[in-house]
């Protein structure tokens, strides 16, 4: 009988504790007083997590054809007047901008930097009184104004009506103009006086550009720009001056819209020229990216990474053509952003690993300074500490 009473003890799956397990100390009670706080903490910093939303990162190909790509720009030029200043694009497909106006502005800013005139560019030109007619004579009070395009007319009913117009004929013949005051157009208007009479001031322009999306360049610089055998040109000789200094601030420079966490290289980067003269180029490479919030809307934009190089020159040597320009190329991956909330499996199974893992480090924590205290307790008792 007492043999199968100690089989059955031997099958008993539920040892009985000793008594070390529920001896209370005041070690184990701090340890379980910080280990809960521990545990407090820990729950609800991932609380935290669970009800706000998460970002997820991924990269992809981007297969996207057929797009356009936004540039918005603000700069200022401390040294630069806006009757001089212009803004070209082009890109590998061939496709030029020059001297766009549309969606542009300029603000004429003092040695300060204080704003004198804010315009559209290319609006509020002065209105000539009588103008030389394009078959001599001035303009009568029954006749229709037809200036001269002198030389550069594309048809012979052609009309040049301001010293705009003769200058953009000009520019599509490939042609400078030299002298600006030998054209009555551009001596009514005083178009000399204008720029002598904005020397010294700066200029703020600002807009965006609609360009396709493939590899191009935009620049600011001096002076109307037109194509001379498949090369980049800019009239400089009708401002009549050698040097040019083109120190700028790139108030803003984005490649599409604004979306959370958005870091722009370029903003707020300023320049000093040095030298007379000076080309400043900016090599930045396009990264397509897409943002999505936690509602599922999303933002088709772009960010980007810049190196930067000048070439200087002498006052007279224009060796290179002086202004801003900005080089880009766009990157085959796409970035994506996605926001989501973390699932509720997820949550509990952490929680469960944060107790868990609390409650071991502090059971081992524990039963070290217990046993630890006991043999130094036994020693003690024993003699061998006096």
């Amino acid at each position: 009988m007492a043999g199968i009473l100690n089989k059955l003890r031997n099958l008993d799956a539920y040892p009985k504790i000793n008594e070390d397990f529920y001896s209370r100390t005041l070690s184990g009670g701090v340890i379980t007083l910080v280990s809960s706080v521990v545990m407090f903490l820990l729950f609800f910093s991932e609380l935290r997590l669970y009800l706000h939303s998460v970002t997820e990162t991924k990269l992809v190909v981007d297969t996207s054809r057929g797009e356009t790509l936004r540039i918005n720009f603000d700069m200022t030029f401390p040294a630069l007047a806006c009757s001089i200043l212009s803004v070209d694009a082009m890109d590998i497909s061939g496709e030029l901008h020059l001297d766009v106006k549309h969606d542009v502005v300029k603000r004429r800013l003092d040695s300060h930097g204080n704003i004198i005139e804010s315009r559209q560019d290319g609006i509020g030109a002065a209105k000539i009184e009588k103008p030389l007619q394009k078959h001599g004579g001035r303009l009568e009070h029954n006749e229709t104004y037809c200036g001269s395009c002198y030389g550069a007319e594309a048809e012979e009913h052609d009309c040049c009506n301001s010293c705009e117009d003769v200058r953009e004929a000009y520019r599509k013949k490939g042609w400078g103009v030299t002298n600006p005051d030998l054209i009555d157009q551009c001596k009514r208007e005083g178009f000399l006086q204008r720029v002598k009479d904005e020397e010294g001031e700066g200029c703020n322009i600002y807009g965006f550009l609609e360009v396709n999306k493939v590899a191009g360049n935009f620049h600011f610089a001096p002076g109307k720009s037109f194509h001379q055998g498949g090369v980049h040109v800019h009239d400089l000789l009708a401002f009549q001056k050698d040097s040019f200094n083109i120190s700028h601030k790139i108030n803003r420079l984005t490649f599409g819209d604004y979306f959370p966490g958005v870091v722009n290289p370029l903003d707020k980067v300023q320049w000093s020229q040095d030298t007379p003269n000076a080309m400043y180029q900016y090599f930045i490479k396009v990264v397509p990216t897409v943002y999505t919030d936690i509602s599922g809307h999303t933002i088709q934009s772009n960010q980007f990474s810049v190196t930067e190089h000048v070439k200087s020159s002498e006052a007279g040597q224009l060796q290179s053509l002086p202004g801003v320009f900005f080089f880009y190329d766009l990157s085959p991956i796409k970035v994506t952003f996605t926001e989501e909330h973390i699932s509720f499996l997820h949550f509990l199974t952490n929680v469960c690993a944060i107790v868990g893992g609390v409650f071991t480090v502090s059971g081992i924590i524990d039963a070290f300074i217990y046993h630890g205290q006991k043999a130094i307790k036994k020693k003690m008792e024993i003699g061998k500490f006096s």
